[in-house]
């Protein structure tokens, strides 16, 4: 499936000035005649991520094929609800074309029995604290009716209005306590603030005492966009602002991997460059010599979970599984940026036993999330 945006730079510009989009430096670029569109968190959703690729042409045909198994559940699976496309392009953007046909389509191709919701980038953050709470409120019940109209298909990451903490901790609320979500779905930073910030202490505090899940997904970061000429940002710093959250929560001085321990992250993309950049963690904490991590650094990384979009080729399944045991692992398929199909045959090619892919297909997604279940 393949989106594009079109808005003019000026647009763009102005949209930054008031903190509205993520990284619009790079939105500019998109913008720009004979560039191909990108999801670069752009108002949430532009083209796949294969540098404008339809999602179809992505799919390697020469990966194995196996039948689709018993059970598969996709914890990375955007949905679009028409509240949110209205209100990203109130600011200047699109979303990617989506409808609940298309998702339940994708699914069926894929194998995949159910799928957790969770909104595509840019999330519900605008800069405005009244209408973003309303918006955040509107796309969590659009969220929770759709799950309803379709029993047994699909789970709900809610949506909560970060940075506004206050606002958020009401989300948080209303979300588990009346709506029944499965867990709540954050962004990897928010302007120039990254998840291990002490603004946001007082929210994971109220989610570690939930024993909340929580599904973070990367944006564009603020600091680094158009770093390498001709590469879109999604290519290099939406993997890379991934390893910069979880940095911030194991080693900023809020401390909040430690004071939150409860949390349960799932990260997106198997972990983005994590897997690649753990010795220079290992470093950092034998430097440190912090006593919270006496056994250093991997116990801390290995209790949290990582799905497997966009992050199934060969050499990131090798080196996530240095990293973490299968039991971490799960499915997920960045829909609709991406076919379900692409982590399915990624998973089928790799050399898994049966045993092993059944882990990932769902059964560690049952095991942190057992009501899924039903």
């Amino acid at each position: 499936m393949r989106a594009t945006f079109r808005a003019s730079t000026a647009t763009l510009q102005k949209s930054a000035s008031h903190g509205l989009f993520r990284a619009c430096a790079c939105c500019q670029a998109a913008a720009l005649p004979h560039k191909p569109a990108r999801r670069n968190f752009l108002a949430g959703g532009l083209a796949a991520l294969g540098l404008g690729a339809p999602a179809a042409a992505l799919t390697n045909p020469a990966r194995a094929q196996t039948a689709a198994p018993a059970a598969r559940i996709d914890v990375h699976h955007h949905y679009v609800p028409k509240v949110h496309a209205d209100a990203v392009a109130k600011h200047g953007g699109r979303v990617p074309a989506w409808t609940v046909q298309a998702t339940l389509d994708d699914m069926a191709k894929a194998g995949v029995t159910k799928a957790v919701l969770s909104l595509a980038p840019p999330g519900v953050w605008f800069g405005d604290v009244a209408a973003d709470r309303t918006l955040a409120r509107a796309c969590n019940e659009a969220g929770a009716q759709l799950r309803n109209d379709n029993p047994g298909r699909f789970g709900l990451f809610a949506a909560i209005p970060l940075p506004d903490a206050d606002g958020s901790l009401r989300e948080i609320g209303y979300a588990f306590d009346v709506l029944k979500a499965d867990g709540i779905g954050l962004f990897t930073s928010y302007g120039d603030k990254y998840l291990g910030d002490a603004a946001f202490v007082p929210v994971f505090e109220e989610l570690s005492r939930r024993r909340a899940v929580v599904y973070t997904h990367p944006l564009n970061p603020a600091c680094c966009s158009r770093l390498a000429d001709g590469v879109g940002p999604s290519s290099i710093e939406f993997a890379t602002d991934t390893t910069r959250t979880i940095a911030s929560l194991i080693f900023g001085k809020a401390g909040t991997a430690f004071r939150c321990p409860d949390v349960r992250f799932i990260w997106s993309h198997s972990g983005g460059t994590l897997p690649f950049l753990i010795g220079r963690f290992i470093r950092e904490q034998q430097v440190r010599k912090d006593p919270r991590m006496p056994d250093g650094v991997g116990p801390v990384v290995r209790k949290y979970f990582y799905e497997i979009a966009q992050g199934n080729e060969p050499g990131q399944f090798a080196a996530l599984l240095k990293l973490v045991p299968v039991s971490q692992i799960m499915f997920g398929s960045d829909f609709p940026f991406r076919e379900a199909s692409e982590a399915a045959d990624g998973l089928a090619a790799y050399r898994f036993s049966v045993a092993e892919r059944a882990a990932i297909d769902s059964e560690n997604a049952l095991r942190l999330l057992p009501h899924l279940a039903g």
